[in-house]
Order: structure tokens, then sequence, then C-alpha cells
């Protein structure tokens, strides 16, 4: 952890290579985080939720949704790379999406999406045989990637994004 209110577990590293246990371990922390987002978030107003994590960040509603959708198109990901070979992926512009009208619904809406889109990712990732993740993707902005580091960098993206959360219920006294 770090006092860096953008960055507050550190930035990403891309792993080298994964053990077979590195990687048990990732997919554990991908299953538990659904449940970990849900529960932090519980009992948030909307005015808290609508409280921006940091100085020109997004609102706490805009993080869950944008963690549900983020992990939605790792998911899809996933699965391109699993069924065709160094398929080249679309990226999305995150902030436009985070201002769309559907960032202000109810998070209920968004955790219930990364509840299910976690089990499926989680038992699929668990299927795998080791090999499959050295599989990739091309990332048009950051260039091939494997699955474990795919898979690397959508647990280190949830554990950021609720340590946002939980540091900002914790600044705020909440």
């Amino acid at each position: 952890m770090t006092d860096d209110l953008r960055f507050p577990i550190g930035e990403w590293v891309t792993p080298a290579a994964l053990s077979p246990t590195e990687r048990a371990a990732l997919i554990n922390e991908l299953a538990a985080l659904p449940a970990q987002l849900r529960a932090a978030s519980a009992n948030l107003t909307d005015a808290q939720l609508d409280t921006p994590y940091r100085p020109g960040g997004w609102t706490l509603r805009q993080l869950v949704h944008h963690i549900a959708d983020s992990h939605l198109n790792g998911y899809g990901r996933a699965k391109l790379a699993l069924t065709e070979d160094a398929p080249t992926i679309k990226p999305y512009n995150e902030a436009r999406w985070a201002d769309l009208p559907d960032s202000t619904a109810p998070i209920d809406v968004s955790l219930r999406m990364l509840e299910s889109v976690h089990e499926r990712w989680v038992a699929l990732l668990r299927a795998l045989p080791a090999e499959a993740f050295a599989r990739t993707y091309h990332h048009p902005e950051s260039g091939q990637q494997s699955l474990d580091a795919s898979l690397s960098v959508y647990a280190w993206h949830g554990k950021h994004h609720l340590a946002h959360l939980t540091r900002l219920k914790a600044r705020s006294g909440w």
C-alpha cells in the first residue's frame, strides 16, 4: 500500500511468468473480488457513492460500474485468446464509458454482473491446462499480452479499485 491516491497498491508490473501456485492465487483473487466489492460498498448512501475517490477521479458509483465494464472486457479477451490465434482486441475509452448514462445506475446492477462474469471467468481459468496461459492477444496500445499477464493485470485491477473505495471510506470515516 502507498499514500498515492491514484495508485494505492502501486502500479501494475508485468510478470515474467507465473508459477502454477502464483496463477492459482491470482485466480482466487478474481474469485474473491465480487464479494469483497459488494461488502465494501454495502450501506453506502447515494451521496457517498457519488463522491470521487480522489480529486479529479471517478465517483465510487462510476468506479463500481467501471470494474464491471473492464472485467467483462477481460473475460471476453480471454475467450478470444483461447479460440483465435493472437487476435487483435478492440480497446475502449474507459473515461468516456464512465460518463455514459448507465454509469449513474444503482451499483447493484454492476455488482450482479461482476458476480456472474467472475463466476464464469474463474470456472474457465480453473479448467485450463497450464499451457493455455501462454496464449496471447494483441492490444493495439500495449502490445502482445499472454493470458498469464492478463490474469495478473485483472487481479491487480480489482484490488487497485477496491483500495480506492476502501481508502476513501477510511479517510471519510464512513
